[in-house]
């Protein structure tokens, strides 16, 4: 199909995008790489009347060392942030080369599709999403960041520009688990696992769901059972065995909710024994 009629503007600065998208009101949408905007403009699922390319703004792309904390810049591309340890890994699993050439970081995040990948990742890593708009810089942290299906905390005339994530300490590992159908698929379900492990046993993690609500979730129960216990396949997958409590995961033509809910334990385990070096 072929979009709605939208006028197009591309700034040459973050303060000219900010201002470009306030004078556009409620109906002006930001594009970067375009990989999750153009396919709902095709199928006439979204109206924009005016679209800011921030593509070409260089001050958002790359990522940083500053101290505590890594800035990854929103224009990141998914290609780009396979190089940086963080969320490498993640990364390389999102759809396909062509589409993880030209999609972003901020994109991703900013469509708050729950089946994407990166936003379970950003909640797991509590990350804070820095956003600029026409009151000044703030920033928001990712459990208040997803507000409901695809919907942000970002408000009208505000720009994601970069994320900051914590940097992990000594002992901590990772691992992202991800069951889809094909390369291009969405993930049916995906685990983000983090945890720091201690004198044979995992001290605390923190568990971030794909595709279990309307927004990426922490598996809250499953980070409370693991927290103390030893380090050993039994024990994490008794821990996993809790991962999709509290959860409100959707049914569909890929899987119905109790399905979700098996995958999801199973990832879990999968995803911390990883995590913990087991």
């Amino acid at each position: 199909m072929i979009p709605a009629k939208f006028d197009y503007t591309k700034p040459g600065s973050v303060d000219e995008a900010v201002r470009a998208l306030a004078d556009g009101g409620e109906d002006a949408k930001v594009i970067a790489g375009g990989q999750s905007l153009l396919p709902l403009l095709r199928l006439r699922l979204s109206f924009p009347d005016l679209l800011v390319d921030v593509g070409g703004l260089g001050e958002l792309r790359g990522v940083r060392d500053e101290g505590d904390t890594l800035w990854i810049g929103a224009l990141t591309t998914l290609d780009e942030a396979q190089r940086d340890p963080v969320i490498a890994q993640t990364a390389a699993l999102i759809a396909d080369p062509a589409v993880r050439h030209r999609g972003t970081v901020g994109g991703a995040l900013a469509h708050a599709d729950p089946a994407g990948d990166l936003p379970a990742v950003a909640t797991a890593l509590d990350a804070r999403m820095i956003a600029r708009g026409p009151g000044g810089e703030r920033a928001i942290g990712a459990g208040e960041f997803f507000l409901d299906y695809l919907t942000t905390a970002l408000a009208p005339g505000e720009i994601l520009t970069g994320i900051r994530v914590p940097k992990l300490g000594p002992g901590w590992g990772y691992r992202y688990e991800k069951f889809h159908l094909t390369a291009q698929a969405w993930a049916i379900v995906g685990v983000a696992a983090l945890a720091r492990r201690a004198d044979g046993h995992v001290a605390e993690a923190r568990i971030g769901l794909t595709n279990m609500g309307l927004v990426p979730v922490r598996a809250q129960a499953a980070e409370q059972a693991v927290a103390g216990a030893e380090a050993s396949a039994q024990a994490l997958r008794a821990a996993a065995e809790r991962a999709d409590e509290g959860t409100q995961p959707p049914s569909d033509l890929h899987g119905g909710s109790d399905y979700r809910r098996h995958l999801a334990r199973v990832l879990t385990a999968r995803a911390l024994a990883v995590a913990s070096g087991v």
